[in-house]
This record gives C-alpha cells, sequence and structure tokens, in this order.
C-alpha cells in the first residue's frame, strides 16, 4: 500500500471536519456481495431490470421475482465489513454530515450508520404500488417458497451467479411457471423497495442530500465508479462550490477530472489506516 497516498489521505481528513460520504458497490464486495461494474467502469452481467417493463408486464415481474429467490439469499446472509463498521464509527465521533449510498444492501445501517441515506433505497423491504403498504423482505420471501415450492425445488441444484442488487443469474428458464405474490392487503402488484434503472430517486432525498453537500467541507468517495448520474450529481454540485473531492476505489471513476486525488485499493485495508479524531460541535 502507498504510504504517502494514506498520509495524503489523513491530512486530508484531518483538514476537512464534516464529510459526505458517498458509497457504492466496493464497499460491499468483501461482503461478499459482487459489484457492478469493472475497473474500467464498464457493466458486468447482464441487463438489469428496468422500471417500467416491471410495471408494465406480468412476465418480467415472473423473470425478477424468480431470481430474486436465489439472490435475495446473498444479500440476506451478508454481513457488515469493515468499511461498513469504520464509517459508523467516523459518526459516532461527529465527522459524517450524511452518509449517501447506492447500495441497497443496508450494510451501513446494520453496521450502526445512522446519519445516512439509502439513495436507492432498500432491498430488505417490499412495497404494494397500489396501497403503499410495506413488507419486510423475509416475509415476501416465505410465500415466494410456499408458492413455488415445485418450481424452486426444480432448480436447487443450479449454482446462479449472484448479483449486487438481489439479482441471480441462470441460463435458460421457463420463468411462465413462477406465481408471484400480490400485496396481503389490496392484491396490488408487489415491488422491491429499490429504485430500479429508469425509476427516479425521490425528489427528497436529492434535496436532502444537495444540503448535506452544501454544508460539508468535502466529499469522500467510497467504492464507486460513479457511472450512475444519481450519485455523481453530488460531486458535480460539490465541485461547483469548490469542495475538494477524494476517491476511494479501483479504476476509472466518472468524476476523475474534478477530483482532489483518488487511491486505489481495498477500501477496507485504506480506511483502517486512517486515525479518526473526534469533533463535539458543528
Amino acid at each position: 500500500m502507498d504510504t504517502s497516498a494514506i498520509a495524503q489521505l489523513q491530512r486530508f481528513i484531518d483538514q476537512n471536519r464534516k464529510l459526505f460520504i458517498l458509497t457504492g458497490a466496493g464497499c460491499s464486495t468483501d461482503s461478499g456481495i459482487p459489484a457492478y461494474r469493472d475497473k474500467l467502469g464498464s457493466w458486468l452481467g447482464g441487463n438489469p431490470i428496468q422500471h417500467q417493463e416491471f410495471l408494465d408486464h406480468h412476465h418480467v415481474r415472473q423473470r425478477y421475482w424468480f431470481r430474486s429467490v436465489f439472490g435475495w439469499k446473498v444479500i440476506g446472509n451478508a454481513q457488515p465489513n469493515l468499511t461498513h463498521k469504520l464509517l459508523a464509527e467516523w459518526e459516532a465521533k461527529g465527522r459524517i454530515e450524511l452518509l449517501v449510498t447506492q447500495n441497497v444492501d443496508c450494510l451501513h445501517r446494520r453496521a450502526g450508520s445512522r446519519s445516512l441515506l439509502e439513495l436507492h433505497g432498500r432491498l430488505d423491504q417490499v412495497v404494494c404500488l397500489n396501497c403503499d403498504e410495506v413488507y419486510h423482505r423475509e416475509k415476501i420471501q416465505s410465500e415466494l417458497e410456499s408458492l413455488n415450492r415445485h418450481v424452486i425445488d426444480a432448480f436447487n441444484h443450479f449454482e446462479p451467479t449472484p448479483g449486487p442488487d438481489g439479482d441471480a443469474t441462470f441460463g435458460a428458464v421457463d420463468y411462465s411457471l413462477m406465481e408471484v405474490p400480490s400485496c396481503m392487503s389490496c392484491g396490488g402488484v408487489l415491488k422491491p423497495n429499490v429504485v430500479f434503472f429508469g425509476g427516479n430517486v425521490p425528489r427528497e432525498d436529492v434535496q436532502a442530500s444537495y444540503a448535506a453537500v452544501e454544508k460539508c467541507d468535502a466529499v469522500v468517495v467510497i467504492g464507486s465508479s460513479l457511472m450512475v448520474y444519481s450519485g455523481y450529481r453530488f460531486c458535480k454540485r460539490a465541485a461547483e462550490l469548490n469542495k475538494p473531492i477524494v476517491v476511494i476505489n479501483d479504476g476509472r471513476t466518472r468524476a476523475d477530472d474534478i477530483l482532489s486525488f483518488k487511491l486505489a485499493g481495498d477500501c477496507q485495508q485504506i480506511l483502517s489506516k486512517i486515525q479518526i479524531t473526534e469533533t463535539t460541535s458543528n
């Protein structure tokens, strides 16, 4: 590990007392959850689920829930790693204005972060699109398994490739066999409480994030290529405000031209080298 780069990051953290933290999939790879992109920022795996297609087509919902029955187990069983725990400690010491995560795995929440905004939602929740009833994913998982035991048993010997969003990739499958549960209150369509591609991040979450960027001293991006605009826009706003930005991430990012500097390497190893002093006032 480059000790001069670590020293540079330490000075940056010491000089900027209130931090806006933006995290991505690279924070969770050490918890066994795969990344979305490679070091060049290119998409890994198959095409992601699209918001409007999920709303419009029953067969798309069948495909999603079939794959998610298997993929959820990776997310549900994952545990917070040292990166999540260290960032919760930074918050406890008063150093984080807001932690915005693009991840839907809830690992920051489970590690103890409370000044937290889950920009793309929470995979541990399922919401009814008709009446807004919210269910814990484990309840819906049990319903899915009960309705589709014959289908699941037929594929239990397969080893699907898990995805970072609770999906799993199979070969050719007849998804029409999948029975999709409906809302237990009104019979409406159920959707994981996440922002699919083509969907919109809630306006209030965007505004809260912008407000935190304006109040912070600096931005630290951890484990994200920033290729998705929903996260990149906060770096863009920070640059407009002349706030320094540092990225900890392996590979290219969308914000490379506006960074103060970048560190390549494992998030856990880098953050574990940083000493955090407590801030008691705003």
